[in-house]
């Protein structure tokens, strides 16, 4: 145990040394491991050429060292700064920090610095997020945002950086789009509810600036007539995507005199609202009132009940993004046409869905007193 000890004591002190002094760099590793400077860069570099048996001699002294490259300047010498951006809209919403998540281990794995942004929905703060990749000398973006402002994303398609979006981007040379299959995922939601004899479906959507909440309200309708169901214009809510949206929504729709026995919502945010103000009007859910989200983020899993939903894979969306990004710095040249990468949504069924049994109505429908107000009430 002592040598051990020992041994940990040296390399720590040989750290601390070689940290505070500026002399060491690649020279030094070079002829501590007894091989050329040239072997070290690519080595470091993780040049496949090197011989295994080198490269381990190299890595050795740079682990006892704690050397750690400058990316900065190795960027500035090669031209390639291998810092890839990413924008999201924000992460307050637990859909984005999945998304930030993978696409970080993926970027991470193949040798690739993220530099990330949210914009909260603000054109100020997209611009300030392209004015920092610009600076950063970023190889590729790809803007996870669901909406976007074209004029400000001039900048980088000036600089022939190349962009991934989604379902958004402009039709153009170094530029991808991941679609999203909004369709395939809503029908099936539909099928399972009029499966389960659910008439009367209600629909809350998200912004109407975002093509993607536009998107899925339109694949809703359209997956309605398809089986002969009727679109009522009043069991549309338009939402926010937020919580509190849906819980708006939940007041909007159970205060109709023909309330629906079934809510499919643009996003799990959204669905996780209309449970919670269900539970304060004294809603069943699924018994009096079946909810379906979309998105499949991790909580809706864990919701009293599990909330059923349509899967869009974070983790795939993520692995889409980065590997269009990198078959876009791959390329020769970004002439030819824009490359489309389709992503399918999938129903994941849990229990927030039932047989239709209509046992709520407007005029029956309360909201649930507070415990506090229970008490007051009961002393007066």
């Amino acid at each position: 145990m002592p040598v051990k000890n020992s041994l940990i004591s040296k390399r720590f002190l040989r750290y601390i040394h070689c940290q505070s002094d500026s002399a060491v760099d690649i020279r030094e590793i070079a002829k501590r491991a007894n091989v050329s400077t040239a072997t070290v860069s690519r080595t470091i570099n993780r040049n496949p050429t090197v011989d295994p048996k080198l490269a381990k001699r190299v890595w050795k002294v740079v682990d006892e060292l704690g050397y750690y490259p400058n990316t900065q300047a190795r960027g500035l010498a090669s031209g390639k700064s291998r810092i890839l951006g990413l924008i999201v809209s924000e992460l307050t919403n637990p859909f984005f920090p999945e998304i930030v998540d993978s696409f970080e281990a993926v970027a991470v794995s193949q040798g690739y610095e993220i530099l990330l942004t949210s914009t909260v929905y603000d054109p100020k703060r997209m611009e300030s997020s392209v004015r920092r990749m610009i600076e950063r000398r970023v190889q590729g973006v790809a803007i996870l945002t669901f909406g976007f402002e074209e004029a400000l994303i001039a900048d980088l398609r000036h600089r022939k950086v190349p962009l991934v979006f989604v379902d958004v981007g402009p039709r153009v040379p170094g530029v991808c789009n991941i679609r999203i299959n909004y369709t395939s995922g809503i029908r099936q939601a539909v099928q399972h509810l009029a499966a389960l004899r659910h008439r009367r479906i209600a629909f809350v959507t998200g912004p109407p600036h975002l093509k993607s909440a536009q998107a899925r309200k339109s694949a809703f309708e359209q997956s309605m007539r398809e089986i002969g169901l009727e679109v009522a214009p009043e069991r549309i809510v338009v939402g926010d995507h937020t919580m509190a949206g849906g819980m708006r929504a939940l007041v909007s729709v159970a205060g109709l005199g023909n309330p629906p026995t079934a809510v499919l919502c643009s996003n799990d945010m959204t669905a996780i609202g209309v449970m919670r103000e269900a539970y304060e009007y004294g809603i069943s859910v699924p018994d009096q009132l079946s909810v379906v989200g979309f998105d499949d983020i991790r909580m809706s899993e864990f919701m009293i009940p599990p909330l059923t939903t349509v899967r869009m894979s974070q983790t795939q969306l993520a692995k889409l993004a980065f590997e269009a990004l990198v078959h876009e710095l791959e390329k020769a040249t970004s002439k030819g046409e824009a490359q489309e990468y389709i992503l399918d949504t999938s129903l994941i069924l849990r229990r927030s869905t039932a047989l239709a049994r209509p046992r709520y109505g407007s005029a029956g429908v309360r909201k649930r007193r507070s415990a506090k107000a229970r008490t007051r009430s009961a002393g007066r």
